[in-house]
């Protein structure tokens, strides 16, 4: 089923897929919901060749910025997060690739965007434009910016926490619809204690999103995929600093394609039926259950952050009281809303239906949905990788060889190619199909830690 409608800016539709039959003493509801939003029409801030041109300006080239009156959109504010720390020195090219695609990140905002840089050590410290303010994108501003980031030289330590703070300042100050932040470390979170972090991140969080990258092999996956995930962003390796340019303009791309933030998924359910979890499963596998806030009777809002032109897909699972045979409820309502200060929200208008339906027919109450089926499997996928990963650190090879041949084996049964050709790197694959695999003698740091930062990258079930 899907229902459909058009607030301002795109419109978002519901879909739910299922197996509603449930054997007499059933009571577990599990369903696929998917949330699409078309018809935004925001064009972005670039020309295709931004990578080039942050190149070019950060060695001094003049000329329009690529961003100049290429489309409107909803107002928006950008801060970018450059490691400055000692290590980005080490090589020298590291924090000079970091320039180059921080100016490639400023050439793809749309004019009239506020942005601002941070000179990230053990300290946080404004490079541009300073005094506690956003800039306003246009030629002038990003050619200062440009400026900025050449004075840019590394030294110190690695205190992430005080960068985000310093983050939510600036884009608090700002009156716009979408506020996002980009961050770029080389290496790990050492000069701060792990659960001052965990606070900042707990107080950021649902203030605005952030992207999250780690340069070269230095740095923590843990930590920097925690804060994509607090942030409901993205997190991805970049093992070699020459591809940042090219990673950061396609970054900014899908910021400035940002159409509503701050979506939540409010799901509703009936007197003695419960949620026991809610997890994104495409195109990433991300836990929502301890991320909800209470709606009203016996509703719950869970946060999905900004939207543009884009799907995604959750998997529901509802616990619904027992039931006589042929009985029949509505076992969850899914909506979309923006909250609003006071309590109140904004409805997106569209929503779905979860039902249940008590049945004797041993065949239709033992069914799996074909997209119920294909996301378990991709959520455990993620799971036996990092499980794979954390034995394999910890020496345990027959353990960690166990889980990366469950893996072996659910990527090959989903066609996540793209994770199969990673685990491929890490281990020989013998058999797929029974998941027989020998883990390779010798890996590259930079391939363990791409399968681990990428583990939760799903692959759409085709419907």
């Amino acid at each position: 089923m899907a229902n459909f409608a058009k607030p301002a800016g795109p419109a978002f539709s519901v879909e739910v897929y299922q197996n509603e039959f449930l054997p007499e003493d059933g009571r577990e509801v599990h369903a696929v919901v998917t949330v699409t939003a078309t018809g935004g029409g925001t064009v972005s801030g670039t020309t295709g060749v931004a990578g080039a041109a942050g190149v070019a300006g950060v060695a001094g080239a003049a000329g329009p910025a690529s961003g100049a009156g290429t489309g409107r959109g909803p107002s928006a504010a950008v801060v970018l997060m450059v490691d400055c720390s000692g290590s980005m020195d080490y090589p020298p090219a590291k924090l000079r690739n970091a320039r180059d695609a921080t100016a490639a990140a400023l050439d793809a905002l749309r004019d009239g965007t506020r942005f601002a840089v941070i000179d990230g050590t053990h300290v946080a410290r404004e490079a541009y434009p300073g005094g506690g303010r956003l800039a306003v994108a246009d030629a002038t501003t990003r050619e200062q910016a440009k400026r900025a980031l050449r004075r840019l030289t590394a030294g110190g330590g690695t205190a992430i926490g005080s960068w985000l703070r310093l983050a939510d300042r600036l884009l608090a100050s700002a009156d716009v619809e979408i506020r996002h932040g980009v961050l770029l470390t080389d290496g790990r979170n050492e000069h701060e204690a792990p659960e001052a972090l965990r606070a900042t991140l707990e107080a950021c969080a649902g203030r605005f999103t952030c992207d999250a990258r780690g340069v070269g092999t230095d740095w923590e996956v843990k930590e920097v995929t925690a804060i994509a995930s607090a942030l409901l962003g993205s997190a991805d390796i970049v093992a070699d600093p020459a591809h940042l340019a090219g990673d950061f303009t396609a970054m900014m791309e899908k910021t400035m394609g940002k159409e509503v933030a701050d979506v939540a998924l409010r799901v509703w359910t009936p007197a003695g039926a419960v949620v026991s979890y809610l997890k994104q499963v495409a195109p990433s596998v991300e836990e929502l259950t301890g991320r909800r806030t209470e709606a009203g009777p016996r509703a719950g809002d869970y946060p999905t952050g900004s939207w543009g032109d884009e799907s995604r897909d959750y998997h529901l699972c509802v616990t619904v009281p027992a039931a006589g045979l042929g009985h029949e409820m509505l076992a969850a309502r899914v909506s979309l809303v923006v909250p609003q200060p006071g309590g109140t929200a904004q409805n997106l208008g569209a929503q779905g239906l979860v039902r249940a339906v008590w049945t004797d027919d041993l065949t239709a109450s033992t069914a799996i949905n074909p997209q119920v089926a294909h996301y378990t499997g991709q959520a455990e996928l993620a799971q036996v990788i990092q499980q794979g990963i954390d034995l394999r650190k910890a020496g345990d090879m027959d353990g960690a060889t166990a889980k990366l041949g469950r893996a072996v084996q659910l990527a090959r049964v989903s066609g996540n190619a793209d994770t199969a050709k990673l685990l491929a790197k890490v281990v020989d694959v013998v058999d797929a199909s029974t998941g027989t695999v020998r883990l390779k003698a010798k890996v590259t740091e930079a391939d363990e830690m791409t399968l681990e930062t990428r583990s939760t990258k799903t692959v759409r079930v085709k419907k």
